[in-house]
């Protein structure tokens, strides 16, 4: 596992200066109508003593996703990380499902060997679920040793909503060091039933040979997950030495059965002397299928990727106070309606290089060209992370974010996060309705993983029916290491205010940031 860091951006230096202040004592469900979904932890038994070294998180649950049944809305599927370590992955992967919407039950994913029937791994990461047209879930997992070279991408189904899963199988198994699958993504075709699609990158690196490649691999399920199809590239990045794709994800037009595949493309200028990777393109990508994953058109620019590091802007040298996020990951959503294709992410574009926001573009020609990006993130001054994007049959569009509004000049104790949601009717995106949907919660006691303080590269968000939402994210709780973070979720409805209005917002005075360095991101 490594980390390639980009070139510097040059930033102004200042104090982050924010005028508000919060209650942040209170419970997420006390503001907002969400739920602890998380209460348990079925790995807390498993003997990890041969899992290889780091810190272990018990009971930490981070890096959530979510999927509602078009059948039924109330047929949910949550998967997060549960019990996080240090130095990269989990014990295993959880599964929670709700079959009324409310009411959440826990189990364990057979990922790895700290599940019942589980595979033979010591760690799993990056959780994906994704529900077809006749209710089958199939859930997509990260697999590997860290005691060894092992490492790859497993598949498992669900026929009864998440209460059981069946049909474990690892879809790629990599033995040799040169190779790192990484992440991976699941989604089911919304027009045939039985069919679903897994995507993630696969890093080809041998310093010896002077060989970095990373293309985006496929494989592709047309029997309900029962088998799987061998494991192959589909984006292919040897046309430019040195590039390789990252945050694969798959959408589907429901009334062209088109699919899009859109990824970060990363190219390095690589010193093997020195051992130094320097960047020299960075951007987000597009390639589609006009017959069901078999071939590929040759990728299309959406955007510049221009995320910098995610730091706590309070103490963006200290390291122990670094933070990681979604930067360098796109989301990516359709409108089922009209087949606009809508990606999120984070960007610096409107800070001068000083620190991210959330960043939108679109598409209405089936990606051959798109929007300038504009910020939708409501308060400009807070750096804002990990974006999810989801769109309704009615076309309303759904975003939710972390940002830092709440971060008062001078407090480098804590680093005080919010979650909110952020809705608009099509097209009426300079229009939003935005609401916090967390608690005020202190980002610093997330589990510190790999190179910052952790809550996921992504977090989940569905169109739970035509007239509402589902978020599944992650909030830290005050007693770190043990139980250090929880997931909730909730619904929420995408017109109107009512018992849902925004709970009130603040509007920060000017911030600059040090200069940051963003990374490729590795499990």
């Amino acid at each position: 596992m490594r980390t390639r860091t980009r070139a510097s951006f040059v930033a102004a230096a200042a104090a982050f200066l924010l005028v508000a202040a919060v209650d942040s004592s209170a419970a997420a469900s006390d503001s907002q109508p969400v739920h602890l979904v998380s209460p348990g932890d079925p790995y807390a038994a498993c003997d990890i003593s041969g899992d290889g070294s780091g810190t272990n998180y018990p009971s930490a649950e981070d890096e959530p996703y979510v999927t509602a049944s078009a059948l039924d809305p109330r047929n949910t599927v949550g998967i997060f990380q549960q019990d996080r370590w240090s130095n990269g992955g989990a014990r295993g992967l959880t599964a929670t499902y709700s079959h009324d919407g409310r009411h959440f039950t826990e189990t364990p994913l057979p990922f790895t060997h700290c599940a019942s029937g589980g595979l033979n791994y010591q760690r799993a990461s990056d959780g994906w679920v994704s529900t077809g047209p006749d209710g089958t879930v199939y859930a997509s997992g990260l697999v590997f040793d860290s005691t060894d070279a092992r490492n790859g991408v497993a598949a498992s189904t669900s026929y009864d909503g998440g209460r059981t899963w069946t049909h474990t199988v690892p879809l790629i198994d990599d033995t040799q060091a040169q190779f790192t699958d990484d992440k991976n993504s699941v989604t089911a075709d919304p027009v045939h039933p039985g069919v679903a699609y897994q995507v993630w990158d696969r890093i080809d690196e041998d310093d010896s040979a002077k060989v970095y490649d990373g293309p985006g691999y496929i494989s592709i399920t047309r029997d309900g997950g029962r088998h799987w199809s061998t494991a192959r590239p589909f984006v292919d990045t040897s046309v430019v030495p040195h590039s390789q794709t990252i945050g694969n994800v798959i959408v589907v037009d429901p009334r062209t059965d088109t699919l899009y595949d859109v990824f970060d493309w990363q190219t390095y200028d690589i010193d093997y002397t020195a051992g130094t990777f320097t960047p020299t393109d960075l951007h987000f990508g597009i390639a589609k299928s006009t017959d069901e994953g078999r071939t590929w058109s040759k990728p299309v620019t959406v955007a510049k990727d221009t995320a910098v590091s995610e730091v706590d802007p309070n103490a963006p040298g200290d390291s122990t106070k670094a933070l990681r996020a979604g930067g360098d990951l796109p989301n990516v959503a359709i409108d089922p309606h009209t087949g606009e294709l809508y990606v999120a992410y984070e960007g610096s574009d409107f800070s001068g290089g000083a620190y991210n926001s959330v960043e939108l573009t679109h598409s209405t020609d089936g990606g051959r060209t798109w929007s300038a990006p504009t910020r939708v993130n409501q308060v400009a001054t807070a750096p804002a992370f990990t974006p999810s994007i989801s769109v309704d049959a009615r076309g309303t569009v759904a975003l939710t974010y972390y940002d830092l509004r709440y971060l008062t000049a001078g407090n480098t104790t804590t680093l005080p996060t919010a979650a909110w949601l952020l809705t608009f009717p099509r097209g009426a995106e300079n229009h939003p309705t935005e609401r916090r949907i967390s608690r005020v919660f202190d980002w610093l006691q997330a589990p510190y993983a790999g190179w910052g303080h952790f809550l996921g590269d992504y977090e989940g968000l569905a169109a739970d029916g035509p007239f509402a939402v589902r978020p599944l994210f992650v909030e830290t709780n005050d007693n770190a290491p043990q139980d250090s973070t929880d997931a909730y979720s909730g619904l929420f409805p995408t017109t109107g205010y009512g018992p849902f209005a925004a709970a009130a917002t603040a509007t920060p005075r000017a911030t600059a940031l040090q200069a940051a360095q963003p990374h490729r991101v590795i499990r």
